[in-house]
């Protein structure tokens, strides 16, 4: 039994720390778990090994040369050493051998901040070059290859990592190498460009500044950003990212490893959505319609308005798939304090993009949600317009003019209240519209596609006085009921997991930063 455990779970020894390891794991994955960085070019744990970077070498006891640490499977009782004089020497060399063909721009290179050449240089080198500059092999700068990706090809030292991208991954094979010797170059395939929909993933995983974004390009030095840990609100499969921000501008979004949701990728079309989130069209304060056109009003007499105008009966709540599961929550609270009807809508452009990887055809990031709480998303929503006794009507975050043509239903309405966060064709329709903040600006969950809860949480705040979604419902509901008021997304999710049982057993600290499944 004991030889079996060993083969099972063979223990590793890492710099005079040990660890018990999975069959199969290997040096670079091991010593990940023990906090120790082995650096590193080729290697990224969602593609194949190539090992062609030597960067990762490491000693091992009782093996006579250096072995790559990210295709050596560990073995019982291996000894490993990775900051031994053999394999400082090894990371010197490596280095050097890097750097002999480099420009060494990085004042003007946009990696700057990110970069794993200048990050394991200053670490693990720090030797003058014995190259001079005007003796470097001299290759084509600033090549645009793709809609979102330009190419210095003095900048790359061949790691590989977006070639296996883009044959394992896509399987759509627009880079390669070509030439031989220090001329070796990285470049389109002929007659390609770079322009599949996952496109923008290889300058996430370049190491080093030869393939860098041109939408972020020169518009801010990383480390003058803060990053969020959210949700993309783009589809409905909750890809998790990391959204870039500074002094309420949101500069791009980056995939975050969820191997349950994206693995290590997302999609260009939710990469770039972060445009739609901050445009020019936002609601920045509440307004009350007046004689001939909108006058702007405080929040307290906006909801004071609506919540004397829900209170005579006949009301009808229509709230769509962009809305959190707390704005869900809330909005049934609403209707049962009224007696009002609840209808949910889940739209998305005829003929959406979608594929077998991550792209949903469904744009909605919630739609799942509205279901666990017992909302259709193609709800009764013509059969509450149509309704003789419908008196008013409240809106979140449904565009319903532009998306089902309601226009003239709409212009029926004796009463519209509209919550959203940009001017849209229904709020001309409307008598009350409420300025909400986008996902990007409020804490809250989706449930994406496959019943996962996932936590978004706000990166910027509003634009003027708009306020977050749950934030103004919940206000709502306090005037309508006169209880205590939710002071947080948390809060109001944890009375949803309270009486919602796909939600039950689920909390904010539960989710953490992966998500969980709901029960339903």
């Amino acid at each position: 039994m004991q030889h079996l455990s060993l083969a099972l779970m063979p223990t590793v020894e890492i710099d005079g720390r040990r660890i018990e390891v999975e069959d199969g794991t290997t040096v670079i994955r091991a010593a990940e778990r023990l906090g120790i960085e082995i650096p590193h070019y080729c290697w990224h744990p969602g593609l194949s090994i190539a090992g062609n970077c030597r960067m990762c070498l490491v000693e091992i006891e009782k093996m006579p040369k250096l072995q790559i640490a990210c295709n050596t499977r560990v073995t019982g009782g291996m000894v490993v050493h990775t900051t031994s004089e053999k394999t400082k020497a090894a990371q010197h060399a490596v280095l050097e051998f890097l750097l002999i063909n480099h420009p060494i721009d990085c004042p003007v290179c946009d990696q700057a901040g990110e970069c794993k050449l200048q990050e394991y240089y200053m670490d693990y080198d720090r030797q003058p070059s014995r190259v001079p500059l005007p003796a470097k092999v001299r290759k084509r700068k600033a090549k645009p290859i793709g809609p979102l990706v330009i190419l210095d090809q003095e900048r790359c030292v061949m790691c590989s990592r977006c070639v296996r991208f883009l044959d394992e991954v896509t399987r759509t094979s627009e880079l390669a190498f070509y030439q031989r010797g220090d001329h070796v170059e990285l470049d389109l395939a002929p007659g390609k460009t770079l322009d599949n929909p996952y496109s923008a993933n290889v300058i996430d995983i370049c190491p080093v500044g030869a393939l860098t974004s041109r939408d972020f390009r020169f518009r801010a030095r990383v480390w003058y950003l803060e990053r969020t840990e959210s949700v993309c609100g783009a589809c409905a499969n909750g890809c998790n990212i990391q959204i870039y921000h500074r002094e309420g501008t949101i500069y791009r979004f980056q995939p975050r490893e969820n191997d349950a949701v994206n693995q290590y990728w997302m999609c260009d079309a939710g990469r770039m959505s972060y445009r739609d989130l901050q445009g020019e069209g936002r609601l920045l304060q509440p307004l009350v319609r007046g004689a001939d056109e909108f006058v702007p009003a405080m929040w307290e007499s906006a909801l004071g308005a609506v919540a004397a105008r829900l209170r005579e009966g006949g009301a009808g709540i229509v709230v769509s798939a962009q809305a959190s599961n707390e704005e869900v929550y809330l909005l049934r609270r609403i209707a049962a304090a009224v007696s009002a009807r609840v209808a949910g809508i889940s739209w998305s452009p005829p003929g959406a993009f979608h594929d077998d990887f991550l792209v949903k055809a469904d744009k909605n990031p919630n739609t799942q949600g509205l279901r666990l709480q017992g909302l259709a998303p193609g709800g009764a929503v013509d059969e509450m317009l149509s309704a003789a006794d419908l008196r008013t009507l409240v809106l979140h975050r449904a565009d319903l003019a532009s998306w089902r043509g309601a226009g003239a239903a709409l212009e029926r309405v004796p009463y519209l209240v509209v919550l959203d966060t940009d001017i849209r064709e229904t709020a001309e329709y409307a008598n009350v519209v409420l300025p909400i903040g986008t996902y990007a600006e409020s804490d809250g969950t989706f449930t994406n596609h496959a019943g996962r809860v996932q936590r978004f949480r706000a990166a910027v705040k509003p634009p003027g006085d708009a306020r977050p979604g749950w934030e103004a419902l919940a206000a709502l509901l306090a005037a309508l009921d006169g209880g205590g008021r939710f002071e947080s997304a948390e809060a109001v999710f944890a009375a949803l997991a309270a009486e919602c049982p796909p939600f039950a057993g689920l909390g904010y600290d539960a989710l953490g930063t992966q998500g969980r499944p709901a029960a339903g």
